[in-house]
This record gives C-alpha cells, structure tokens and sequence, in this order.
C-alpha cells in the first residue's frame, strides 16, 4: 500500500458544454497530471473536485483564469484490489478518531486501486496509515 498527500482543487464550473475541457487544459498547460477527478452537479453549475500529483501549486493559474478555488491536501492511498481492504483502512483510521470528510476513488484493473481522502488530521493520518503499512 502507497500512501501519500497530494494536492486538489475544487471550483465551480457552468454546466454548459466545453466548460470541464477548458477547466483541464489549465492543468496540461502547466504540464501537472490529474490522478482523481469527481464532480456535482447543482442547477447551472457544478462543483469539481481535481486530484494531482504535483508539488507545484497552480492556485494562481486557476485564480489569473477567472477560478475561485480551494486546494486542499489529499491522501491517495494506492490499495490491493480485493474485498476489505477499504474496510481495514477505514477502521484504522475510525480507532485514531480520524474523519474522512471526502473520498474517490477507483480500482485500476483488478490489481490496485487507488483512494483519495481528505481527512480532520492528514500528517496524522498518512503517519497512522503508513504504521499500518509497516505491520503487514
């Protein structure tokens, strides 16, 4: 298991056609891969949750392009995909009184899957899952 803080934007798009590909073309401008990506849909608009694996902050580039955005640190944790390994990730993290506030996620081809959390305490949390980790 792989776990690690990454980074995510969340912002308001219009739901209107071209308006998520405009929204991802600022991140493969500023050359940053987007590893997670969810959305809501409410009335005109819809609120869009980005994932990237990247140092760079791109607040700015969001900002200058007319985005109000918040970022917030992630834990991607890279799992085996098999029954109760969420379960067992999940629990470690209740029994530290840990709460997850958001999660994505998806199974990469049987094999792994990789889960994005954002949680009340992520260095406590990627410490606790990292432990956990160790005593497999």
């Amino acid at each position: 298991m792989a776990v690690k803080i990454v980074r995510q934007y969340t912002v308001f798009l219009p739901n209107v056609p071209g308006a998520l590909s405009g929204f991802i073309e600022l991140f493969v401008n500023e050359g940053i891969n987007i590893i997670g990506i969810a959305s809501e849909l409410r009335d005109d608009s819809g609120v869009v949750r980005v994932t990237v694996d990247a140092e760079k902050k791109i607040s700015y580039v969001l900002t200058n392009a007319g985005f109000t955005t918040v970022e917030s640190l992630m834990i991607s944790i890279e799992l085996t995909d098999k029954p109760g390994e969420l379960l067992n990730m999940t629990r470690m993290l209740a029994a530290n009184s840990i709460n997850i506030t958001t999660v994505y996620g998806t199974a990469l081809g049987g094999k792994t899957g990789r889960i994005l959390l954002n949680v009340s305490d992520a260095d406590r949390a990627l410490e606790i899952l990292k432990k956990g980790t160790a005593a497999e």
